[in-house]
């Protein structure tokens, strides 16, 4: 992990609806570093279907900035406004960022769930994913899933994880 130069965070921006791409375009203008988390999904239309990418995380997007920098950013037409959290900027840790990061290479079956509180917290010791922590999350038909969960937006994401290839850290 980097270290935190210049006062420098991963921020969340609540954008615009729909303007996630355009809000992308618009903080890599400003030569800052973003991070807009997207995903395939199969759209069904009355005519045809198609593959369509689209955000993880609607309506939001990631920035590694300062405070110069963020004030920069929301002058952007499609930013709303930072997330905050107690008053202040909200920070997201950088191992939430790459956690989420890992999760998203390669995977299919990718999906978000609101509000992941409860389970118990695990690091995955196998696979694409080693080294990523979670909350362990079962489906009714008892299918294990690990969820790296971006506390600050109320939100996880969520993947199919063999269960032998997590180690179990303590109950949330």
């Amino acid at each position: 992990m980097r270290e935190e130069v210049n006062n420098k965070y991963w921020l969340a921006f609540y954008t615009r609806p729909r303007h996630e791409f355009t809000a992308r375009t618009d903080i890599l203008h400003l030569g800052i570093e973003v991070y807009l988390p997207v995903v395939t999904v199969m759209k069904k239309w009355s005519d045809r279907k198609k593959r369509v990418t689209e955000p993880l995380f609607k309506s939001y997007i990631f920035a590694y900035c300062n405070e110069a920098e963020r004030l920069q950013i929301l002058q952007s037409k499609s930013i709303v406004t930072t997330v905050f959290y107690n008053g202040k900027p909200a920070h997201v840790p950088e191992w939430q960022i790459e956690g989420v990061r890992r999760m998203l290479e390669g995977n299919e079956e990718v999906k978000i769930v609101e509000g992941i509180k409860k389970g118990v917290r695990i690091k995955i010791t196998d696979g694409p994913f080693a080294g990523v922590e979670g909350v362990i999350y079962s489906t009714g038909n008892n299918e294990k899933y690990v969820a790296v969960s971006l506390d600050i937006l109320n939100r996880s994401v969520i993947a199919k994880l063999p269960v032998k290839d997590i180690e179990i850290l303590k109950a949330v």
